[in-house]
């Protein structure tokens, strides 16, 4: 096992999954890159955040497909090409442009099982990068998977490591159905260990990066890590934390969220997207609605405000909610006194 940078272990289930395949393509903007653009593979780049660094080279432009800048036009190409039984892995550079083809995602890609019975299948991947705190401004920043979840036929997949990025993408593009990979682009390059040989990560299965008994907390994306460094500190004062990673958002593991919060009965939920609609409401639904009865303190939510992102650097990391912003949250469900409420 060797140490890998997200961006590395992107890049290697990409390899990797082409390698086993020849029916895996990639298709997107500036996938191949470059100071020569499309004229010249050697000076390849790999795309906006190198993700594709090399597989120009190993796999040539029958199969890492460089297009114009019409997001519709990829989009329809991909799920055409899953049609007629390619694996395409399409690139929406960024989420925040999801206006310009969402149409061939929700009302097209996302329907074909569905329309046809069940006899089409639509093998697309749609790789997306999400997130705030690269100083991208407002049109470049957002968070936006609560609005794709809410989709049904799509998979939704947000990666908060470089283990679970190789494993949930090679999952990803051997799934039947169309799945969206959501990137946090402030992850790129974080490092972690990463099997150089391929693996899966199932679909709706979570993770619990920490065990604890007090509260718990689900965290999506990069927050996880913001929710690992909370429960670590806290754990010296004797507040043991459970943080839930859900890894994919649809399908969603509700039953280890339900099971966390019966054993803890405190709640708080940590999600960069804005607060209406978000994914955060979603949890906090999921655990009003199912484990009311166990719960000792309302559940929190901690998420950005119901702003557009600024795009002054201090205000974007006001934006982004922070570790002290979560454990004001730990400390509030801890320190609520519900005589009526539940002790187990």
């Amino acid at each position: 096992m060797s140490n890998k940078t997200m961006r590395e272990a992107i890049n290697e289930a990409l390899r990797q999954e082409m390698q086993r395949d020849p029916s895996v393509i990639i298709i997107g903007e500036d996938v191949v890159g470059g100071r020569g653009g499309t004229s010249g593979a050697e000076e390849a780049s790999g795309g906006a955040f190198g993700v594709h660094a090399g597989l120009i080279q190993e796999f040539g432009r029958e199969r890492v497909i460089d297009t114009p800048i019409t997001e519709s036009a990829i989009m329809g190409a991909a799920g055409g090409a899953a049609l007629s039984g390619l694996r395409p892995v399409a690139e929406l550079m960024f989420v925040d442009f999801m206006g310009v083809c969402f149409d061939q995602i929700y009302n097209q890609i996302a329907k074909f099982r569905y329309m046809f019975g069940g006899r089409a299948k639509t093998p697309v991947t749609i790789r997306t990068t999400i997130g705030a705190g690269f100083g991208a401004g407002p049109q470049h920043s957002q968070s936006l998977y609560s609005m794709f979840t809410a989709v049904p036929g799509l998979k939704c997949v947000l990666p908060s490591n470089p283990y679970d990025a190789k494993g949930l993408l090679a999952q990803a593009i051997r799934d039947d159905d169309p799945v969206v990979v959501f990137e946090h682009k402030m992850m790129y390059t974080d490092e972690g260990e990463v099997p150089d040989e391929p693996y899966l990560i199932p679909f709706g299965e979570a993770n619990f990066t920490r065990r604890g008994e007090d509260v718990t907390i689900v965290a999506f994306s990069r927050m996880v890590n913001l929710a690992n460094q909370v429960a670590d500190k806290m754990a010296k004062t004797g507040i043991s934390v459970e943080v839930i990673d859900p890894r994919t958002t649809s399908p969603l593991d509700e039953d280890s969220i339900l099971d966390s919060v019966e054993k803890t009965g405190r709640l708080v939920v940590v999600d960069e997207s804005n607060p209406y609609c978000s994914m955060a409401s979603e949890i906090a639904s999921l655990a009003v609605c199912e484990a009311f009865d166990y719960l000792r303190a309302p559940v929190v939510k901690v998420t950005a405000p119901h702003t557009p992102i600024p795009a002054t650097p201090a205000l974007e990391q006001a934006y982004i909610p922070s570790a002290s912003q979560i454990e004001t949250a730990v400390n509030t469900v801890l320190d609520f006194d519900s005589p009526s409420a539940a002790t187990g």
